[in-house]
């Protein structure tokens, strides 16, 4: 009685893993692609911020888009955390854990996104500066989006390699795609890693597709795996 209610919380828990999978890589490549990439002008701050001002709520829909985010990032770790407790649960705790930090550091993005944000718009009265000064610190912070969210990806490419090693372990799923699970997210933390170490690198078209393209596929397909074929769960 007890194995079929933890059996059947997992498989709950795997339905749910598998809407944020989906969730978390469409909804904020759809926000970066018509939202926030439409407000940047490459290499000018100041015009950007110039586009976030003309656009103020444009820029507010796209933030609020990202909060929401790192909420859906806390709701994915604790689905992952109940699928895969049973097979490794201090293994499961400390991916549970990064992937918080993950989300806690993309919600202080977002925050301080919102703080430049209200400076800029002269909510925050700071005589000692003229406007454009003013404005410029939120046009930078968008410019540099991509390399300020290499810090979170630092975390996300642990949690989710010590995720996919447990459905590895646990032959939930077919093996084979929790070995590029965990193959994705390393290349995912590699990538991290050079964005802060050899920016210069890391920003190099080829170079984003070859890291970036396999946990997009990763996540795209066992999204689809765990909402329509579910755990594979062998009862003892």
């Amino acid at each position: 009685m007890t194995n079929h209610i933890a059996n059947n919380s997992q498989h709950k828990a795997a339905k749910v893993a598998g809407i944020m999978f989906l969730f978390s890589l469409i909804v904020p490549t759809l926000n970066w692609a018509f939202i926030l990439s439409k407000l940047v002008v490459a290499e000018n701050a100041i015009a950007t911020a110039n586009n976030i001002m003309a656009h103020v709520f444009q820029f507010r829909i796209g933030s609020t888009v990202e909060l929401i985010m790192s909420a859906g990032l806390v709701v994915l770790g604790l689905a992952l955390y109940i699928v895969l407790k049973p097979v490794d649960e201090k293994f499961a705790l400390l991916a549970l854990l990064l992937k918080l930090v993950e989300a806690t550091i993309a919600a202080a993005i977002v925050l301080v996104s919102f703080i430049t944000l209200q400076i800029a718009s002269g909510v925050v009265e700071i005589s000692i500066f003229s406007p454009e000064q003013l404005q410029t610190p939120v046009g930078l912070i968008l410019n540099i989006h991509t390399a300020v969210f290499s810090v979170p990806m630092v975390f996300l490419g642990l949690d989710m390699m010590i995720f996919s090693y447990l459905f590895y372990k646990s032959k939930y799923i077919p093996r084979i795609l929790a070995f590029f699970g965990v193959i994705s997210f390393a290349l995912i933390f590699i990538h991290a890693l050079m964005f802060i170490l050899t920016p210069r690198y890391a920003t190099m078209p080829v170079n984003q597709i070859i890291f970036w393209t396999p946990s997009g596929i990763f996540e795209i397909v066992i999204g689809i795996w765990l909402l329509s074929k579910g755990l594979k769960i062998q009862n003892t």
